[in-house]
């Protein structure tokens, strides 16, 4: 994985363009992240568009993992909370390209996605995943707490229900309130 480089993204044609092939790739493969099989290119590429406008204007990070030129993976870190939740962010859009499964990608990923998390002044992240083939494993392993399930929280990418499961993590245990 040494070749790896993670980066935060900014708007560009070819940025959106990779963003979008790895959404379709995900969602084709029944990653439940928000969107249903088949994901229209227009479709795709329009959130991307919106993401990282957004990210422009400082309301997230988007992170992508690169293997040389081509992007391998990406997780979002949303920034733009309600006022009384200045100390948290939220994990979003974590995926990474079944040809990358398993070599630590979305380890990294979800490692700097902390950093610029502490980095921005929030220490409590929180995220949800698919109680179906979703990456509870991952997220446990990295030292997330399951708060709960949701039962038939939304629908698959290939259709039919599954639940969410709800994750926290406090980024320094000392931290509980602000200063």
């Amino acid at each position: 994985m040494s070749d790896i480089q993670i980066k935060a993204l900014s708007s560009s044609p070819e940025i959106c363009a990779m963003l979008s092939e790895i959404l379709i790739e995900t969602v084709a493969n029944g990653g439940s992240v928000s969107f249903m099989h088949p994901l229209p290119q227009t479709a795709a590429e329009a959130f991307w568009r919106d993401s990282l406008a957004a990210a422009g204007r400082g309301e997230r990070i988007v992170l992508g993992a690169f293997d040389g030129e081509r992007l391998i993976g990406t997780v979002t870190l949303l920034l733009n909370l309600p006022p009384n939740q200045p100390h948290r962010a939220e994990i979003a859009k974590m995926m990474t390209r079944v040809s990358h499964r398993h070599r630590g990608i979305a380890t990294a990923l979800l490692r700097e996605a902390e950093r610029m998390a502490i980095a921005r002044g929030r220490w409590l992240l929180v995220l949800d995943t698919a109680e179906d083939e979703g990456a509870a494993g991952l997220y446990e392993r990295m030292g997330f707490k399951l708060t709960g399930v949701i039962p038939d929280y939304a629908l698959k990418p290939h259709g039919g229900l599954t639940g969410t499961l709800v994750y926290w993590k406090r980024l320094h245990e000392g931290m509980s309130a602000l200063n």
